[in-house]
């Protein structure tokens, strides 16, 4: 069957599932706003080793799938990775960066020989709880806003702002802006989905103050979140896309694009609602009740939302990673992805996809079977 899929039917597949990643990632991305929340919702040196021992169980899970995403695009699409990794390397130089400081600070934040202190590596898990996913929003953005490059006919990334990537958050222009909403979007949300994991996984009952605090932030980041929500989908409405024009793969900039994305498919304009309704819903059942669930309704929710935000500039003929000095360097899924072969092979070997996720679904229920309690942060806490 899968010799039988035609070229591009490979192309829009492998680009949902590099889309189904990476939405997964966003929605893991509540251990970096938990991180950030640290100071927030924790009080006492108790109270942090709580919410860092409950955090440092699903960081490398987070890290894993951010991997996961970076391969996958590498072998579906080269042509985007090369450009992309290749070109604007300074920002993602800084977003490893803030992941490796991540993993040094739950390795060595409480070991007996610290000679920094655990407030330096708390700090650090701050950085990459704000920092690394503003960052990685406003790459995000540049899906829709492109970003300065050429490729040659020997396909030579030639980057032209001297930033190196960086000019997607630093620049100022209206793309910037755009690009910054995105991040600071992620970021918000990421807090918000952090304040429901940890009232989800921790028992508060001997702390009812942090919960309290936790029920707070969760409701306070949701609505700092919206206006950057609704900036970032009243820009689709009305902004400028780069389009594929004729049987030639001719680039060319077209007016209301996105909106024309969204009437074109549907049920993309579906998944965007829905999985706004779920992350609302989901924040309504944490901040205003007792309930502990609402982490389930607000990650789908986040998965739904970053589907959205992903296929939306790629499908429909659609640049995906446009290039603002030459419109012709643009990248699509037509010109970005790999041989018909390796997609087929890689499609075989997809199929295992299924097991992979219900071992990973195993283990997340052998790890949250119990709630963490206050005398896990004792000797036997593993950060």
């Amino acid at each position: 069957m899968i010799e039988q899929l035609e070229y591009t039917t490979l192309q829009h597949l492998w680009w949902l599932l590099c889309s189904v990643v990476g939405s997964l990632f966003l929605f893991l991305t509540f251990v970096q706003g938990g991180q950030s929340l640290l100071w927030q919702v924790a009080k006492t040196p108790t109270e942090k080793d709580l919410i860092i021992n409950s955090l440092g169980r699903k960081w490398e899970i987070t890290f894993t799938t951010l991997v996961l995403f970076g391969g996958a695009l590498f072998a579906a699409f080269p042509k985007f990775y090369s450009t992309s990794f290749g070109g604007a390397y300074w920002v993602w130089i800084l977003i490893l960066f803030t992941f490796i400081v991540q993993a040094v600070s739950y390795e060595f934040r409480k070991k007996p020989w610290n000679i920094y202190g655990s407030l330096t590596y708390e700090g650090l898990l701050f950085i990459n709880g704000v920092v690394g996913i503003l960052l990685i929003g406003a790459a995000v953005g540049t899906f829709y806003t492109g970003s300065n490059f050429t490729l040659n006919a020997s396909n030579f990334v030639t980057w032209t702002h001297p930033f190196r990537g960086l000019e997607a958050a630093l620049s100022p222009s209206v793309s910037s802006i755009f690009n910054i909403a995105m991040g600071l979007f992620l970021v918000f949300n990421a807090r918000t989905l952090g304040a429901m994991y940890l009232i989800n996984n921790l028992e508060l009952g001997e702390v009812p103050e942090m919960e309290t605090r936790l029920r707070k932030a969760c409701w306070q980041n949701l609505v700092l979140s919206l206006p950057f929500c609704l900036l970032i989908v009243g820009s689709l409405l009305f902004m400028r896309g780069y389009g594929i024009v004729d049987a030639q793969g001719t680039i060319e900039i077209v007016s209301f694009k996105y909106l024309r994305n969204l009437l074109a498919n549907p049920w993309l304009l579906g998944l965007l609602v829905a999985g706004l309704a779920l992350l609302i819903f989901g924040v309504w059942k944490t901040a205003k009740s007792t309930e502990t669930c609402g982490i389930w309704y607000g990650g789908l929710g986040t998965v739904l939302v970053g589907l959205t935000v992903l296929l939306l500039p790629a499908y429909n003929k659609t640049a995906f990673y446009p290039s603002k000095v030459d419109l012709q360097s643009s990248l699509t899924i037509y010109n970005a992805s790999s041989s018909p072969y390796t997609l087929k092979i890689m499609t075989y070997v997809a199929l295992g996809i299924p097991f992979v996720l219900a071992y990973v679904a195993y283990v997340w229920w052998l790890m949250n079977r119990s709630k963490m309690k206050i005398e896990d942060t004792g000797d036997r806490a593993a950060y």
